[in-house]
């Protein structure tokens, strides 16, 4: 079948067993409701397969290009699609595989990703194929109302590894989730409580974050100095479905952003590159509060070019979010230090 539709994938079994081939499919994408995403445009998900007894390949299609998600001047793929796609993978295998309803509420508390290999996410002249090697772990697990889960992911293109990815997600039936998310009051207007949460921040222009739409600015700055998060409810990647908080997307976008203004601000080399994430959420981001950002410069690398970032999201006294970047020199790409991070405990939300 042609390569566009089919990749052939060498599975590695067991200790002791046979090497398999499997084939993913990339034909279409995976209904949208099975991973949590109102457009279809959106869905990355083309396929999924059970190889063992908590590991799974999952098949993804990657845009040639993207409203949110695009590909930077050298043809490099966002590598925020690794969160994403991660995400969806994780939803879907916990739908389709692990007996989680349809009408549960997912809740992530930590994610991280470390690019490899850049040069294999380069996109080309077609879609790029992407396969996750998934493993699947439960973690405070209290079915039926409470589901604990954790995937662990090896990701290549073209049988070409090329990142190390992975999500820890709670499940929770409507009634807990209400329960968790109970403020005292009905559901309140969402453009209302958005603009409160803005406070007196200016937007900075896209130009400025490292983005092409003025739209997808997700930074502000007070006059006093500070940085905030600024959402936009309405805007069809960020906010695809309505919710009652800030997705973890969202504060993720916001904090890539922030690390790329500070960048070029120290004059950074050009074309600098986001090499690896490591995203805490210790509590869920409110739509109704301004969340400030604040940026701290971690201790170099020995002996290395990379530069790490340390970015903290707070609502009033409560921090909502804490993410560790490490960014590396474009000529630098194939530079071969691993990356600091490593699980921490699990936090308690931001919606996924």
């Amino acid at each position: 079948m042609d390569q566009l539709y089919e990749l052939s994938t060498r599975v590695p079994g067991e200790p002791g067993t046979a090497v398999a081939d499997a084939s993913l499919k990339f034909l279409q994408p995976v209904s949208r409701q099975l991973v949590h995403r109102a457009a279809v445009a959106e869905v990355f998900i083309t396929d999924a397969m059970q190889v063992g007894k908590d590991r799974f390949l999952v098949g993804a299609q990657w845009p040639r290009d993207h409203a949110l998600y695009y590909p930077d001047d050298q043809g490099v793929s966002d590598p925020l699609l690794l969160t994403e796609t991660v995400r969806q993978a994780l939803v879907y295998l916990a739908h389709e595989y692990c007996g989680i309803p349809l009408g549960h509420r997912f809740v992530g508390s930590d994610t991280h990703f470390e690019i490899t290999d850049h040069e294999a996410l380069v996109v080309g002249d077609t879609p790029l194929h992407v396969t996750l090697d998934v493993q699947w772990s439960w973690v405070a697990h209290r079915p039926p109302r409470h589901f604990g889960m954790q995937v662990d992911a090896v990701v290549s293109v073209a049988g070409r590894d090329c990142a190390r990815a992975g999500l820890s997600v709670y499940a929770v039936d409507e009634r807990l989730y209400r329960r968790l998310r109970w403020r005292g009051t009905e559901e309140q207007g969402r453009d209302k409580a958005a603009r409160v949460g803005h406070g007196a921040a200016t937007r900075l222009p896209a130009a400025d974050v490292g983005r092409l739409r003025a739209k997808d600015s997700v930074l502000g700055r007070t006059e006093a100095g500070e940085w905030r998060l600024l959402v936009d409810l309405h805007h069809a990647v960020l906010f695809d479905h309505p919710g009652d908080h800030i997705p973890l997307m969202v504060t993720l976008e916001g904090a890539r952003q922030l690390g790329h203004r500070l960048f070029h601000r120290r004059d950074a080399p050009a074309g600098a590159v986001l090499r690896a994430v490591r995203m805490d959420c210790p509590a869920f981001a409110d739509l109704d509060e301004p969340v400030r950002l604040c940026a701290d410069l971690q201790p170099p690398v020995p002996a290395s070019d990379v530069t790490r970032l340390r970015i903290t999201a707070a609502q009033g006294e409560t921090t909502v979010a804490t993410v560790a970047m490490e960014w590396l020199p474009r000529g630098l790409l194939a530079a071969s230090e691993k990356a600091a991070f490593s699980r921490s405990a699990i936090g308690s939300g931001a919606g996924v």
